[in-house]
């Protein structure tokens, strides 16, 4: 059964919190299983009979074709079940000749002789052990033609084109409105390109029984990958049974899927037996998504008393020869400050890189390391305290669209993390504090990211023991979706989270459109709020019609659900009694949410406010993060524990991209520089100090049923930006070109007489 609930007029278990589930620090549903290390990951996973493995090889060009194959070494080759080139590779469904990597469609592998960039995986050797087949792979010979190649953003400036199907974004006379303004800021920010690093690698375990094929993979998007998978295999949807039960890590770059599972499906079927593949690291480094660099330009014009009167963020970033992906690092500017005369948009150069896609809040995590420095700029040309004019151009609606907000607390978030962190300390002098040998400074920015909802299914059971079962097509690639499902199911059925089973990770259930975009919790949350309250009324209607229930007769609307008992006033019996004799085989309903009719009526976004102190060497160029706090509005919070982790995990990486992390393409091979965790460097414990994030008090009614929004790529939208702005009071240096190593810090120190 599902229905469209009349929240209006109808009690909320989430919002009345009787069994006080919702809300609190609750331990990991599958946390033990992690930690023993017996939640199987899609490698890991037991299939049928004993598996073949496969090991891919990657084109070490940027830009060519395949002239030659020899793989007479390979095949020859102690335990070699077959090898794959673009000449023996099976036949597959044909790529899109311009392809969206979040829209289903086939995704070949093996498709041509043609190379589009370095890494591109052009073999796969499958043998009967790991080992055999990474030997073998070390044996195939191939031979390429290059073509010229363009790889560096800087070098293409001319190329720039304005993304198919955009505009430029102009309200009011943004040019007219800057040239007048009193007091300016025209910079240029430069990011990196950047590596997702999970821990967990793309891998698959396939095997086919008949005409079904079952994978086990490491993807974020259940349906997505299912149903392109059948479209490459050219073969019914429903005949690919897809699962992804424990993901180690996605920030975006597990959004689609790569050779990996396509290889180990064809090849388990040629085989006859299950066949496992993995990308090593090095190959997720080439073969998989990154962030794209950017350029942003931004200009801001003031009053001398603070008030914007132009904004104006154009980005020029990348993407491979034939996708359309654009970081839209300008997109968040149109909603975050009140200026009448604005100018936003993008231009994409497409180079001979890898694919460029979502990587943890795509836009945001860019486009604040510019803007949000800007604003600290600007406050120094007037005089004025940053945080008071962030404040002071706040705007009371939508500054793009004119929309009301449906609820905005930034204002509150930098109120209280100001008198929280101790702001009035901050000397607004650079280079005026010190602590022993370093330099200290206190830096702040705002961040914001939107808010999604997408259409989502689910199903809640109850068995004659009183557990209730959520099953939903959902992934959880650590962001704590087992666990929040669980707090809603057991709060709206009353039952103790002990009694509460959760399945996802599964193409056989109901759909759900996975991990991403931070608009996981509030979507499957709110398909899973109304399958509980489904479920709800079919057991109540039960126990009223039920002459042997001590509720029979009552109205159904009146029964409570509270501690496994169901109850109208003081007549009450066990949930598990009630199940067991009506319906022993277990009582199910279904549930789903979509958008709500009205929900473009408003402009909904999540907001927050970061405060750094750091210390910087001024001999060695070095920086230590001393202190971060982060405060956070972002609707009412199912977990305290999970929200918080991930808050502080976005700052954390918003260190790294203010400080560590990039990847620079080298332009005489194509290839990226660091292809490893040794060479590519993200904060590890010992590089971050006291660290906390703090969430307000919120119920968004206009967001969604539960009054929730997403934490996941909040926490890191404007820290790397408040980590230069402390760096550069503690020392007035200003590094624009991401991410602020110690020699351009050390540079800038020297240049300036230091």
């Amino acid at each position: 059964m599902s229905s469209v609930i009349d929240w209006e007029n109808t009690p909320n278990p989430v919002k009345e919190n009787r069994g006080g589930v919702i809300g609190k620090p609750v331990d990991r549903y599958e946390g033990p299983l992690k930690v023993t290390g017996t939640a199987p990951y899609a490698y890991e996973v037991t299939p049928p009979s004993p598996p073949a493995y496969g090991v891919m090889v990657s084109a070490p060009i940027a830009k060519g074709r395949i002239t030659a194959v020899d793989t007479a070494a390979a095949e020859a080759a102690p335990g070699v079940l077959l090898v794959w080139t673009h000449r023996n590779a099976p036949a597959q469904g044909p790529r899109p000749a311009r392809y969206d990597f979040f829209t289903p469609s086939p995704r070949p592998a093996l498709e041509s002789d043609q190379v589009h960039y370095f890494g591109q995986q052009v073999a796969v050797v499958v043998a009967d052990t790991l080992e055999n087949a990474q030997a073998a792979a070390a044996l195939v010979r191939l031979s390429y033609a290059e073509d010229p190649k363009a790889v560096v953003l800087a070098q293409h400036h001319a190329e720039a084109v304005q993304p198919p199907g955009e505009s430029d974004v102009e309200i009011g006379d943004f040019e007219a409105a800057f040239a007048a303004a009193p007091v300016t800021v025209d910079d240029v920010w430069k990011t990196p390109l950047q590596n997702h690093c999970q821990m967990e690698p793309c891998a698959t375990t396939a095997w086919w029984e008949g005409e079904q094929l079952t994978v086990h993979t490491s993807v974020q998007m259940v349906r997505f990958a299912q149903n392109s998978l059948a479209e490459t295999l050219m073969m019914p949807h429903k005949q690919v049974r897809l699962l992804t039960r424990y993901v180690g890590g996605g920030f975006g770059g597990k959004g689609s899927f790569y050779e990996d599972l396509v290889l180990a499906s064809l090849a388990a079927r040629e085989l006859g037996r299950p066949v496992k593949i993995a990308f090593s690291r090095q190959q997720m480094m080439h073969g998989t998504v990154h962030r794209p660099a950017t350029e942003i330009r931004v200009r801001l014009g003031a009053t001398p008393d603070g008030r914007l009167t132009a904004l104006s963020l154009m980005t020029t970033t990348h993407c491979d020869r034939r996708g359309n992906f654009t970081e839209h690092a300008s997109n968040f500017a149109r909603s975050l400050y009140a200026a009448p005369n604005r100018l936003t948009g993008h231009r994409l150069v497409r180079l001979d890189l890898p694919v460029a896609s979502a990587m943890r809040a795509p836009g945001e995590a860019s486009g604040t390391l510019s803007l949000e420095v800007a604003m600290d700029e600007l406050a120094e040309k007037l005089g004025m305290d940053p945080v008071e004019l962030r404040i002071l151009n706040e705007p009371q609606s939508d500054p793009e669209t004119g929309k009301p907000f449906s609820i905005r607390q930034l204002v509150r978030c930098f109120r209280e993390g100001a008198q929280m962190f101790g702001w009035d300390r901050r000397n607004p002098i650079p280079g005026r504090e010190r602590d022993g040998r370093w330099l200290v400074g206190m830096g702040t920015a705002a961040a914001i990211r939107g808010n999604f909802l997408l259409p989502a299914k689910a199903s809640f059971t109850v068995d004659a023991q009183g557990v209730v079962t959520v099953r939903q097509g959902m992934t959880d690639i650590g962001t704590g979706t087992y666990t929040v499902l669980a707090q809603i199911a057991a709060e709206t059925l009353g039952v103790p989270l002990a009694d509460v089973r959760v399945e996802i990770g599964d193409s056989e259930l109901p759909p759900a459109p996975g991990s991403g975009g931070q608009f996981g919790a509030a979507t499957a949350g709110s398909a899973a709020l109304d399958a509980g309250m489904n479920l709800r009324t079919a057991i109540a209607e039960l126990a009223a019609n039920d002459p042997a229930s001590p509720l029979y007769g009552g109205p159904a609307g009146a029964v409570v659900f509270q501690d496994g008992v169901v109850a109208i006033g003081n007549r009450s019996e066990r949930l598990a009694d009630l199940i067991g004799r009506n319906r022993p085989d277990g009582l199910t309903a279904d549930g789903e949410v979509r958008p709500a009719a009205d929900a473009s009526q408003w402009s909904s976004h999540t907001y927050g406010a970061h405060y750094v102190e750091v210390g910087v060497d001024p001999v060695t160029g070095e920086v230590r993060t001393r202190r971060m706090l982060g405060v956070f509005a972002a609707g009412r919070i199912l977990n305290w524990k999970t929200a918080r982790s991930q808050l502080t995990g976005g700052m954390i990486w918003g260190v790294g991209s203010a400080l560590t992390e990039g990847n620079a393409p080298d332009p005489r091979y194509g290839s990226l520089i660091n292809q490893d965790l040794a060479s590519y460097l993200v904060p590890v414990q010992a590089d971050i100090g006291e660290l906390d994030a703090i969430m307000l008090d919120e119920v968004d009614d206009k967001a969604n049923p539960m009054g929730i929004k997403g934490v996941g790529e909040l926490g890191i939208s404007g820290a790397g930006a408040a980590v230069a702005n402390a760096i550069y009071n503690a020392c007035g240096v200003r590094v624009r070109d991401y991410p602020i190593t110690p020699d351009k810090l050390l540079a800038g120190i020297i240049a300036a007489g230091g």
